[in-house]
């Protein structure tokens, strides 16, 4: 079951990006942060939308995206950090994993 940050942003990278693959990971509980959280994030998005740009642009494009949600870490409430894994179908074909997260220290 997804919480309501975690919807959200499976609903915005769908309706922006029309991935061929989207997991959307909430890492909170591998953080120093309370139970329920929903402020660590990893994505793994494959779409054509990342053909011909570099991991700069894939990556600010997905910031964007995601402002909204973004914008509330600053008031303690929202997305604090995301681990972002962007590739194209032909990236995804060769590789087909993203790599492990690392364990967070203050955990």
């Amino acid at each position: 079951m997804q919480n309501p940050i975690q919807a959200a942003i499976v609903l915005k990278l769908q309706q922006a990006l029309s991935p061929d693959h989207l997991d959307v990971i909430n890492e909170s509980a591998n953080h120093n942060v309370p139970v329920g959280s929903e402020s660590h994030f990893k994505v793994i998005a494959v779409s054509q939308y990342f053909e011909g740009k570099r991991a700069v642009a894939r990556h600010q494009a997905v910031y964007q995206i995601l402002a909204q949600e973004l914008k509330g870490s600053k008031s303690g409430v929202g997305v604090h950090a995301l681990a972002l894994h962007l590739y194209t179908p032909g990236e995804w074909a060769e590789q087909q994993a993203a790599p492990m997260s690392p364990l967070c220290l203050g955990a």
